[in-house]
């Protein structure tokens, strides 16, 4: 590794020895630009690489609110404001009780880059609370969503931060967000999105995470000269992003033979019904080992991790981080896996995704290949400006190109830099450095 790369990584380890997802995230992208400051010494007289990991503000507050019995309740909120050299701060929201600072960090240092890969005018941030809306009333998650809003709406807005949602974070709670955001800023802006169609919100962004996946993907398989035609996958959760990755791999060919969510995973040779999947998850919301009762010969299994063991061709972890590990990746290539793409963030191990790599397997990092969400906010953000709204093949269209530029972009990258193949490389450069000479720009502020 570059030595003043070296450097500000042994710092980071010296300060933060107890946010592990934190180092992991700087780790990968510390050891993967190491290859641009030989090149570029101007960027260590300026000190990017300190300030690129230093996030310009982090806002941690309490948020009190009252649950159905009346009992006062206590969480921390979080917004981690990373980065605004080309925008305004943009990144989502996290509801789930693992929600800490090392997990704010990691995510908020992930999205600079997923952002500036976009090509998009949007900086890189990331909030949320250890609050868990599973299992509360319609109520209680409105008194919390307005309780953080409360503190939040001081620190964001449509020039300075615009929120999305994550994990924990679906339309209901956008909504509720939103709407606090309305009445306590007096502005109709476009402050939060993942919004409802009918009060600004955009046609895709429901469905974007998970088809933008599959589009870069889609390319990756392309240098190969293969595509989706006749593939059996594998996709990890069944939210938002698991199912629309399902939805579009399905459109272009592909069986997908199993899915999970936090308690255990099924298994359908036929293929997932993937009406059946949306009808337990986005409008009844219960577990998926509910499937079985309606598909019989289906297989359903406790625990998520053994999903890995299903043999497939393209493997899509889309539930949470670090849930594919090096004994996984063995077994899937073992199993003639030929292409892994991550919906959800840095869901591989880095040991796995050096195996991945070491193997011939298309590899395609999260920053990058799940940038379809954030895409699709940013034209979503653009709607707003407008006054506009676009038709669903338009923002459709938009995205496909998005992704398909971000694979160029990192594929180019990669190459330029003596790595071709490596999308991780390729997408940490290409990403830092419209940054890096946004800052350097800018001069030190």
């Amino acid at each position: 590794m570059n030595t003043y790369a070296q450097s500000v990584l042994d710092q980071l380890k010296k300060r933060f020895p107890t946010q592990k997802e934190f180092l992991q995230a700087a780790t990968e992208i510390i050891d993967s630009l190491s290859l641009v400051f030989d090149r570029h010494p101007e960027y260590e007289k300026a000190g990017i690489l300190e300030r690129f990991v230093e996030p310009e503000r982090q806002i941690n507050f309490r948020v009190t609110w009252i649950d159905d019995a009346g009992k006062v309740q206590v969480n921390t909120g979080y917004r981690v404001q990373y980065s605004s050299a080309i925008g305004p701060y943009k990144g989502g929201l996290r509801f789930h009780p693992s929600v800490n600072n090392s997990i704010m960090k990691f995510l908020g240092l992930e999205q600079i880059l997923k952002n500036s890969l976009t090509g998009m005018p949007i900086g890189g941030a990331k909030g949320g609370s250890d609050f868990d809306p599973k299992g509360k009333s319609d109520n209680e998650v409105m008194r919390f969503c307005q309780a953080f809003m409360q503190e939040l709406y001081r620190h964001i807005g449509p020039d300075t931060d615009v929120p999305a949602g994550d994990i924990g974070v679906g339309a209901r709670e956008i909504g509720y967000l939103y709407g606090c955001y309305k009445k306590l800023a007096n502005n109709n802006g476009c402050a939060l999105t993942g919004r409802g169609v009918p009060y600004g919100g955009s046609l895709v962004r429901t469905e974007a995470t998970g088809y933008g996946l599959i589009y870069f993907a889609n390319e990756m398989l392309k240098t190969k000269n293969q595509s989706f035609e006749g593939k059996r996958a594998v996709i990890s959760g069944s939210g938002n992003v698991a199912i629309y990755a399902n939805e579009k791999a399905t459109q272009l060919g592909a069986k997908v033979v199993a899915m999970s969510d936090s308690d255990g995973y099924i298994v359908d040779e036929r293929g997932i019904d993937l009406d059946l999947i949306k009808k337990l998850k986005e409008v009844e919301r219960k577990r998926i080992s509910e499937y079985v009762k309606i598909y019989p010969n289906a297989v359903y299994k406790k625990g998520c991790k053994d999903i890995w063991t299903v043999k497939c061709d393209i493997a899509l972890p889309c539930a949470t981080q670090n849930e594919l590990n090096l004994d996984s990746a063995k077994i899937l290539v073992q199993n003639g896996c030929k292409c892994v793409a991550e919906g959800a963030n840095m869901p591989t191990t880095l040991d796995a995704i050096k195996y991945f790599q070491d193997n011939g397997i298309l590899f395609g990092p999260a920053k990058a290949a799940n940038a379809g969400g954030v895409a699709t906010s940013a034209l979503e953000m653009a709607q707003s400006s407008q006054r506009m709204y676009w038709s669903f093949e338009e923002v459709d269209k938009e995205l496909e190109h998005i992704m398909k530029n971000i694979f160029k972009m990192c594929d180019e990258a990669a190459k330029e830099y003596d790595c071709a193949g490596n999308y991780v490389i390729g997408a940490n450069i290409a990403g830092f450095k419209r940054v890096a000479e946004s800052m350097l720009a800018y001069g030190i502020y």
